[in-house]
Parts: structure tokens; sequence; C-alpha cells
């Protein structure tokens, strides 16, 4: 607010100048009192100026034939990257599912380009109508046991923290290193304390002292709840406790329980990471919301968490309800169970219809995010393991979630020591190969759970460090897929028999495309399509996403880095042998 919007606001009321829209006739959600009026909403150089009954004038009516007017969703915690689109592409497909503002962590850009990625993530949410908040990433990299693109410290945090479009450090994934009150980690906090700035969290399975400390540390929120003793455990002690409801991650259902009048107030929702198809086929933040209402959540509450209660957490005090001196960011719909918006407006103007954008948002140049593909020599020999026994450990795909487990297992080799695939065990190799500083690493594993007979998938993109990943019943299979990924510049591949079946490239960074939501939803499903025909079995897993979360070292159980097998519950580095 400055003193000329203010006088703006303020004449448009007391009948010096016109309002410039009134949507007039409207059911208007008042997420303040957990209400619902009808009346007219006026609009002035884009906030809402007038709310109910006013007798004032405007230079535009639209009679909206009693609609519900809702106030526009905020996603607390997102990853654009995860959307497989840039910025500007993400904007036009989210904004026509009611979804206005975000509040995106870009670790995945940063982890490849460090502060150019932050840079062009800035550049490329200007002019979009979706308003893109970030959190300075925090781990990069998430763990000292991989190589990521990048390595950010307190230097670079103040380099860019006091961006207006920066409210705070991002999710804090090495509460290891807080436990230990490690000095790096407790300057990163710093950054954010100086400036009374949020710090979000992600502990899962943390508890007890762990928890204290954690909080203790004024770290905000929590993404990674998965009991309602959880979500209580950290609303009892302050935090913000999010609802995810993303395309991998999904706990909407098992946390609802947990959710009351009483601390509904400390509840938001999150998408974290949401892919084409979710956007298109179920909505963007819209289906966790409208999952909590089917499910017995008072939609007036609900709504309230999606809009009211993530503006609160994150001081974005312009925004967040329908109430005179706020931005005019708001949808219209027939239902409060589907909340399917037929208009959608940022600061009072109209942007999307019926689900459809009305002018898209303009596009940046990819200066310092493109050709990230550095990798040292690649050859069938970089994926023999020289295995000294039969018992091994094996990372454990758990179906619905970033998990994993540990199982062992007795396994063929040859008699260099390389593992054996049989059809019949369900057991796979898993490589992460290093591209950012051509080191030459490469991390071997075994996995369980993938359901591939034949055939390999390599992606770039590979939480959090985004080394390349690929998953293959042979050496040679393996290396195809590799090959045809760096010939892409980045992206996903799927091989058989030595031969490209399908691919999808990622100029931006390995990790994005800046091509339309409808062409990468089309591509996806297509490489779905091929994967199921042709190299899995399984259909309870996305092939792509569960394998990108498989080189995620601060989730337990058992990940894979460049640096080889770790397990996460021991926080260091194992090997493959059991014996």
């Amino acid at each position: 607010m400055n003193k000329e919007l203010a006088r703006s606001l303020v004449d448009a009321n007391m009948g010096r100048c016109n309002a410039d829209l009134c949507l007039a006739n409207v059911q208007v959600v008042d997420v303040y009192n957990k209400e619902i009026f009808k009346g007219d909403v006026f609009i002035k150089d884009g906030y809402f100026c007038s709310c109910g009954n006013s007798t004032i004038k405007a230079d535009r009516y639209i009679d909206c034939g009693g609609k519900y007017l809702v106030p526009g969703f905020i996603d607390a915690h997102c990853h654009i990257e995860s959307s497989h689109l840039s910025p500007s592409e993400f904007s036009d497909a989210v904004v026509p599912r009611g979804t206005t503002t975000v509040i995106a962590d870009p670790h995945e850009i940063c982890n490849v380009a460090g502060l150019d990625g932050l840079r062009y993530m800035i550049d490329s949410a200007k002019g979009a109508p979706l308003s893109i908040f970030y959190m300075f990433p925090s781990c990069v990299p998430a763990t000292n046991f991989e190589n990521a693109g990048a390595v950010l410290l307190r230097k670079d945090i103040e380099t860019m923290i006091d961006d207006e479009r920066i409210l705070g450090l991002g999710e804090m994934m090495n509460f290891p290193g807080l436990f230990m009150a490690d000095e790096k980690v407790l300057d990163k906090l710093e950054a954010a304390y100086s400036r009374k700035k949020n710090i979000d969290g992600h502990s899962p399975a943390v508890t007890d002292n762990g928890l204290d400390a954690y909080t203790a540390a004024r770290i905000t929120t929590d993404h990674e709840c998965e009991t309602v003793e959880d979500l209580h455990e950290r609303v009892r002690r302050g935090m913000y406790v999010m609802l995810r409801e993303g395309t991998a991650c999904r706990n909407v259902l098992g946390l609802l329980p947990g959710v009351t009048k009483e601390n509904s107030s400390r509840i938001l929702f999150c998408t974290d990471d949401c892919q084409p198809q979710t956007i298109m086929t179920k909505g963007h933040l819209s289906n966790g919301v409208k999952l909590a209402i089917q499910n017995g959540l008072d939609p007036l509450y609900a709504i309230s968490m999606a809009s009211l209660n993530a503006a609160t957490c994150y001081k974005l005090e312009d925004r967040g309800a329908i109430a005179p001196g706020l931005r005019a960011d708001c949808f219209l719909t027939s239902s409060l169970e589907n909340l399917d918006p037929e208009a959608v407006y940022i600061e009072g103007k109209l942007v999307a219809e019926n689900g459809r954008i009305l002018e898209k948002a303009p596009h940046a140049p990819l200066v310092g995010v493109a050709g990230k593909m550095n990798v040292k020599r690649l050859d069938i020999d970089i994926f023999k393991m020289k295995l000294t026994s039969d018992h091994v450990r094996v990372i454990r795909i758990l179906p619905g979630g970033v998990v994993t487990g540990e199982d062992e297992a007795y396994i063929r080799r040859d008699k260099d020591g390389d593992f054996i695939h049989d059809e019949n065990e369900d057991i796979l190799k898993i490589a992460v190969i290093e591209r950012h500083h051509g080191t030459g690493n490469v991390g071997l594993a075994l996995i369980k759970g993938y359901g591939m007979k034949k055939g390999a998938v390599a992606t770039s993109v590979a939480h959090d460090s985004h080394n390349i990943i690929v998953v293959g019943s042979s050496n040679e299979e393996m290396l195809c897929a590799v090959e045809e990924l760096v010939k892409l510049g980045g992206g996903i591949t799927v091989v058989k028999d030595g031969k490209l079946l399908g691919s999808l490239q990622h100029e931006i960074a390995g990790l994005m495309t800046d091509r339309p939501l409808d062409y990468v939803k089309e591509k996806l499903d297509e490489l779905h399509e091929i994967a199921v025909r042709e190299i899995t079995d399984r259909t309870d897993i996305d092939p792509f996403m569960t394998l990108c979360f498989m080189a995620l070292p601060v989730i337990p159980e058992l990940k894979i880095t460049d640096l080889g097998l770790f397990d996460v519950m021991k926080f260091s580095l194992v090997p493959v042998e059991k014996e």
C-alpha cells in the first residue's frame, strides 16, 4: 500500500471517482468470519475497494449470477521445476485452476546452475499473471555426500535474499547439521533471522528433542508430516503444517483427521511436486482443497487454509482474502465442493476463463541455465560393478511416496564381480552419473520394485543435485539411454534393445522446457504408455517421478548419489555388499 493507492481507494468509496469494475450479484467467501454473504464487489486499481452492499459506482458491471467469489489460492510450497515447465508456462498452467500466488523453492535449478538459476527463475516470473515468490534454497547441495552444480553459503544468500520476491530461506533439509549446531547451517539461518524472514522446514520422522531443537531454531513450516501425531506435534510447537497433494506425494487424506477448527489456522495447503498430468486432469492446489472438502472438511475452513492462512504465514499482507485494500485476486465458481474456476481475476483483471489462460505470459531468455551436461566419460565400463559378495543391500521402492526401504538379496555375479540381471527377479542396476563438473563420478547400486524386464530409463531430473540417474536391465541398455540423454541436453529417455523408444527434452538446466503444458503432457503421456507397454509391469508407480527421487539423500531409507549408496538413517555412504 502507498499513499496514492490509498487515496484512489478512499476516493472511490467516498464517491469522488468510479471504481473500475463491479462483480455484481456474488456470494462472497469471507475467510475471516468463515461465512458467505451476498453482495457486490468493487475493484479499483487492481485492489478490492468495497465488498458488500455499497452504493458506489463503477465504470463496468458484470452480473455474476449468484456465483461464489473465492479468494485466489496460494500454494505454500512448490517446486516449479517438477512441473517440467518454465515459470512462464507454469503460470499459464496453474492460474486457470485458481492458483494466483505460489511460494516456490528453486533449489532444483540452483543445485544445477547456482545463482544463475535463481536469477533466471526471478526473471522468468516477471510479467506473468501468477505471483511467484521464492524461498532462497538452504541446502545446495542437500548433503555433503553428493556433487551438485553449485555450493551456496551465507555469502551467496545475502547477495539476493533482500529481493522483494524472496520471502525467506527454503526448506531446511539438513536437520542433522542443525542438530549438530553446524556453523555453516547456523550462518544460513542467521541470514533469515537478521531480516525477520521465514524459514521453511523439512523434517520427516523428526520427533521429541530433535523436533524441539528444530522448532527452537525458528523454523516456520513443515510439509513432511506422515501422521496425525506428526501434525499435532508440530502445531503444538507453533509451526504451520502443510497438507500436501502433489503427483508422487499425497497426504491430505492421511492428515485430514488431525485438522480441527481449533488448529485450522495453522494448516496450509501445498503441492510440493506436481506434474502436468495432475495439473490438467485434477487441478493444481485446488486438487488438495477439493479432496479435503469431499472428505468432510468444511469448505469455508478449507478455502481459508488455501488462501488466508498462507498469506498470514508468509507475511503477504496484501492478499489472501476478499476485503477492501487487498489485491483483487479471486475466482468465480458455481460450486464450493468442486471449486472449478469459471473466471479468474488477478489484480482485478480477467486472466483466465473456463480452464484456459487468456494471454500467455512472456518468456525469459535462457541465460546461464542452458547446456548443463558436463559428463567426463561415457562407456560401458562405468556401469560395471566390482562386487565382492553375492549378499547385497537393495533399495526397495515403496509405492505412493518418495520414502524407500532397505532390503537384502543374494544375486548372481560374473567373473569380474558385476551384477547379472535375472528377468525372474525384480532387481535392477541403478546408477547416478555426475554431470556438473566432469568429475567422472558414477555411483552404482541395486534397486527392487521397478518392474522392468528389459530396457533402461534415464533422466537428468534427479532430486536434489540433479545428476543423471539411470535404471536398466544391462550395462548396454543403460549406456544407450544416457548417451541419448546427453544428446538431448537433458530430459528423459526410454530405450529397449539399444533403440530409443521415446524422449522429452529439457533444455532449461536439464530440468524444464519452455514448451507449453499441452505439449509436455502429451509427451509425458506418450512416455508413460511406452514404459507400461514395453519395459515395466508396474502400474502403481510413476516410472519417471519414482526414478528421479531415488537420488534424494534426505528422505529415508536407502538412496543413491554420484558417490554411491547412501543410508539416510545412518547419514553415511554404505557398501552395496552386506558382507
